[in-house]
């Protein structure tokens, strides 16, 4: 007879995972999503293999709020390899070209300025992006040339933590859609050498930061309720947009997709984007036009 099949629970939250070296993120949402039973599971802004660290996962209506987390604020620290560039811009990849300058600190520190703010990327060939329907990453595994044009990204801060002959440590505070493989690439060419990323540290996404993240290994050892104390609730996706606080009759309204009026000498007129709770619990995100909260998506908490 065939083991019976494993009920799947409506549980919601959010997983602040510290994503282990050598797995994807699929593999991190699948190992999540069958430790907690979870009918529905999905992160929020992909991890190469190779890196580690900050992976939202949600489960449940937590899914709902993954646009929010992934448009967040990324902090990640990285090492430069001085020396080498590769297929991949990282360590996976096959030694392309290489260099025997090493630049100093100074130097680095001269050029920093040049890749923050509104800058234009070229990102790596093997990345995730389509080209005519097809991943870029699996054509260049096919051998085929792969050309990328250059995109927009914003580079908040870029920090040098640590720095020596053959590596050097960075920190890089960045909007959505920056890879930081290529901003390695791009540092050494701009210092006249060759570079990759050998080592990536994701610190934060948007709301989530190492100081609440647990490992697989927390979660594998604790059971039953002692996990589910292990997740964040749904609104922790939300800390960085404004609140609106509505009474039992908004709520009412709201959870049936109608806006409501909103009262009070603080009530706000107008608001591109908010959320909207009761008793502590997210009932939608959406806007605020002239005094009405106007719902986007309801949640079921």
């Amino acid at each position: 007879m065939s083991a019976p099949k494993r009920v799947k629970r409506p549980i919601s939250g959010w997983v602040v995972l510290n994503k282990p070296y050598d797995m994807t993120s699929t593999q991190a949402v699948g190992k999540v999503r069958w430790l907690f039973a979870a009918a529905k599971a999905g992160h929020a802004g992909t991890l190469d293999p190779l890196a580690t660290g900050i992976l939202p996962i949600a489960l449940g209506e937590a899914t709902k709020a993954v646009p929010q987390v992934q448009d967040g604020t990324k902090v990640y620290r990285f090492a430069i390899k001085w020396g080498s560039a590769t297929t991949t811009d990282d360590a996976e990849g096959a030694v392309i070209a290489t260099s025997d300058v090493r630049p100093s600190r100074e130097a680095l520190e001269a050029v920093l300025p040049q890749f923050t703010g509104a800058v234009m990327q070229r990102p790596p060939i093997f990345s995730a992006l389509k080209i005519a329907g097809e991943r870029a990453y699996d054509l260049a595994r096919a051998g085929e040339a792969v050309e990328l044009e250059p995109r927009p990204v914003d580079i908040d801060a870029i920090a040098v933590l640590e720095h020596g002959a053959e590596h050097t440590m960075l920190e890089v505070t960045c909007g959505k859609g920056t890879y930081v493989r290529s901003l390695a690439r791009d540092l050494a060419e701009a210092l006249g050498t060759r570079g990759h990323v050998s080592l990536l540290h994701r610190a934060a996404v948007g709301p989530f930061t190492d100081a609440e993240a647990v490992t697989l290994e927390q979660l594998e050892a604790a059971e039953g309720a002692q996990r589910d104390a292990l997740l964040a609730p749904v609104a922790a996706g939300f800390s960085e947009l404004p609140e609106i606080r509505l009474d039992a009759l908004q709520a009412s309204a709201v959870r049936h997709g109608n806006p409501v009026l909103l009262t009070g000498a603080a009530a706000p007129v107008q608001m591109d984007e908010c959320w909207a709770s009761f008793a502590g619990g997210v009932v939608a995100t959406g806007s605020v036009a002239y005094g009405q909260f106007q719902p986007r998506r309801v949640f079921n908490t």
